[in-house]
């Protein structure tokens, strides 16, 4: 089959495109035939080795990648099933978490998949997973956005932010969405209340406080953005594209848990990376979010398989509307 390799660590250059042999099935495993498959920030920084406590973990490899195809969203057709398997089926039209998902195909866990909504493209589901799992547990689990409270989302163009901003909207919020100029009529077609260019304003030295702030980017500083929120406010942290080579994410982490020792308002950080906790259950409840019309994946631009690594390259720099896609067949 053909897949997108990589042998080493580096930029997307060292992205190959090669023959493999077909992964064969488990028991308890699902094989996917892959339709398409989305581009994330973890995808970059696994291809780098980014942070380096993560190589030091074992998540990524210490010296060259663990995982020699890259990729997690996914969306395609179930192909084989492990005897183990329950509720799925050879032919079924599914979206999820598919470890290897840059590939023709792909294996998975049962339970890190669901059936795709009808109502959805292929390139669209593939878009879902890990953006709207992350926004869910943001602004839902995390966050406990309720209705009428006012929410802020920083970065609400981008993969994660898209989807935050809709489901904080069907949540009864009022969301305000920080993005930039060229985002700003998409973002008030998701449903946001207000639209604020970052270039033009800084939401941080505003008068309005907010129940809630998402921040999706990280170009604040902690006790600014503290003081944008009410005195009980919540700041939900996601580090999905945290710089930083050695520590990334995880040293604005253990920061923001220091300081929420010193404040009634809650600092909580959430980040992107493979299933963990309750994913079935996350992807089911964004799943019934599309079927009732109030979640739709946005799409920036798709790539074929061969042009994965510029698909990577666009990603990383930081400026994708909503999702970009890799479509495989």
């Amino acid at each position: 089959m053909k897949a997108i390799v990589q042998e080493r660590f580096g930029p997307p250059d060292v992205l190959r495109l090669a023959d493999i042999d077909r992964p064969e099935v488990g028991a308890d495993g699902v094989l996917v035939r892959m339709r398409a498959a989305a581009l994330n920030p973890y995808d970059w920084h696994m291809l780098r080795g980014d942070p380096y406590v993560a190589r030091l973990s074992g998540v990524v490899g210490l010296t060259r990648p663990k995982c020699r195809v890259a990729g997690i969203d996914a969306a395609g057709v179930v192909e084989a099933v492990g005897d183990g398997v329950r509720g799925l089926r050879p032919g079924d039209e599914v979206m999820g978490f598919c470890p290897g998902s840059f590939a023709e195909f792909a294996c998975a866990r049962a339970d890190f998949l669901v059936r795709k909504p009808a109502n959805l493209t292929f390139e669209q589901a593939a878009a879902v997973p890990m953006g709207a799992v992350t926004a869910l547990r943001g602004i839902r689990t995390v966050g406990r956005v309720r209705a009428g409270q006012r929410v802020l989302v920083n970065g609400a163009g981008g993969g994660v932010g898209t989807f935050a901003v809709q489901i904080a909207v069907a949540l009864g919020a009022e969301v305000t969405g920080v993005c930039s100029a060229r985002n700003i009529d998409l973002v008030r077609s998701l449903g946001a209340a207000h639209a604020v260019d970052y270039a033009r304003e800084d939401f941080t030295g505003a008068r309005t406080r907010y129940d809630v702030i998402l921040d999706n980017v990280g170009n604040h500083q902690l006790a600014r953005l503290r003081r944008a929120l009410t005195p009980a406010g919540t700041l939900v942290a996601n580090g999905g594209g945290s710089p930083g080579h050695v520590f990334g994410a995880m040293g604005s982490m253990l920061r923001r848990g220091v300081a929420d020792l010193f404040t009634r308002r809650r600092l909580r950080p959430i980040l992107p990376s493979p299933p963990s906790g309750p994913v079935h259950d996350d992807l089911l409840a964004v799943t019934a979010l599309i079927g009732t019309g109030e979640l739709t994946p946005v799409v920036d631009r798709t790539y074929p398989l061969a042009d994965t690594a510029e698909g990577v390259r666009h990603v990383e720099r930081g400026h994708a509307r909503g999702k970009a896609v890799i479509t495989v067949r």
